[in-house]
């Protein structure tokens, strides 16, 4: 009865991360499309591009040259939406007048310096220079900042303003809103239960198997019981690790493998780089215990149908709450039955 009520009619998913519901409607995967087609731009690129600004060599938009990189660079954004200052503080003029200064520093991670490779697309061992980049400047920013966030945003669709494989790092003096949400539940669960949250919640859905994707011996990809996205993912470890500073180097290698499987298995589901929204979560660098903390990582894909028919957020979802069409067991079942070997590569 639970099956057919998750596949064939509507119902609503609760978050326990962020306390939030998202309403599932898996019947609407059946309504026609007349609405807006995004152009495919999925052509092969140079390994080197002279006038990319990320490329080895190359004059960045700031006036700044990058040196000839050999491996994974990372340098200060030029044009960061933080700035790190002395002192912060919050003032309130009235109850709907409130404002407060911050502190922060924004970064610029280049996987590669390829102009032509994706994560998906690389090595274990390029990807693992990734992993330890994301390491050492979690390790150093953390000392300074209470927030440091990780993330990637692939594909034009998702406001990538240039094609060369990159991430950023924004570390800042505040938690920001949707981890002081995690930050909220994680705690509350502990408190009540005397475990973790999503330590609890991967033991259930090892169990259960429907949501599963791709795993190996230190970390799991699946589509969480109340995803958003329609092939939104997540990334957990199996050890209880708070954040990405805590881990080995099985850990570290065995990642590498897993966000190459991940990232495959996206590209090859439309045959088209896969466009996502990607980022690391782990407990606040604020000196307190954590052990309500599991480091996880979301990936927020926006292709809902092809490579040209993504998923809006708006209306209802802007005014009420987040809905999605087909389940997240119909899209972890698509994506797990995805090769694991690049479309690019097939003969």
């Amino acid at each position: 009865m639970q099956n057919k009520i998750f596949s064939e009619t509507s119902h609503r998913r609760f978050n326990p991360l962020t306390g939030e519901w998202v309403l599932v409607s898996p019947h609407r995967t059946k309504r026609p499309w007349q609405g807006k087609v995004e152009a495919s731009h999925d052509f092969s690129r140079p390994a080197y591009d002279a006038g990319c600004y990320l490329c080895p060599g190359n004059e960045r938009a700031g006036g700044n040259i990058n040196p000839d990189y050999e491996k994974t660079f990372v340098f200060r954004n030029d044009f960061s939406a933080l700035m790190d200052i002395r002192e912060t503080r919050d003032t309130e003029l009235n109850p709907f007048i409130k404002y407060g200064s911050v502190s922060g520093e924004c970064r610029v991670i280049c996987f590669s310096p390829r102009h032509d490779l994706t994560i998906a697309e690389m090595s274990v061992v390029e990807i693992t220079n990734v992993i330890d980049a994301w390491m050492e400047q979690s390790e150093e920013l953390g000392r300074k900042y209470k927030w440091v966030q990780i993330f990637e945003n692939k594909g034009e669709v998702m406001g990538c303003s240039n094609p060369h494989p990159h991430g950023q790092i924004w570390a800042s003096s505040f938690l920001p809103n949707e981890p002081a949400k995690e930050n909220k539940n994680q705690l509350d669960y502990l408190v009540k239960n005397d475990s973790v949250l999503l330590k609890d919640y991967l033991d259930y859905d090892i169990k259960e198997q429907s949501r599963i994707v791709v795993e190996n011996q230190n970390w799991i990809v699946l589509v969480p019981f109340w995803a958003t996205w329609p092939f939104e993912t997540i990334l957990l470890p199996r050890k209880h690790i708070a954040r990405i500073t805590e881990m080995d180097e099985t850990d570290k290698s065995s990642l590498a493998e897993i966000l190459q499987k991940i990232t495959c298995k996206y590209d090859n589901l439309f045959n088209v780089s896969f466009p996502y929204t990607m980022g690391w979560h782990g407990a606040p660098y604020n000196g307190e215990q954590m052990k309500h903390w599991q480091l996880h990582a979301h990936f927020y894909p926006p292709l809902l149908r092809s490579a040209t028919i993504k998923k809006f957020m708006v209306g209802y979802e802007m005014l009420s709450e987040a809905q999605r069409d087909i389940t997240p067991e119909q899209a972890a079942m698509r994506l797990r039955e995805l090769p694991t070997v690049h479309y690019s590569n097939k003969s």
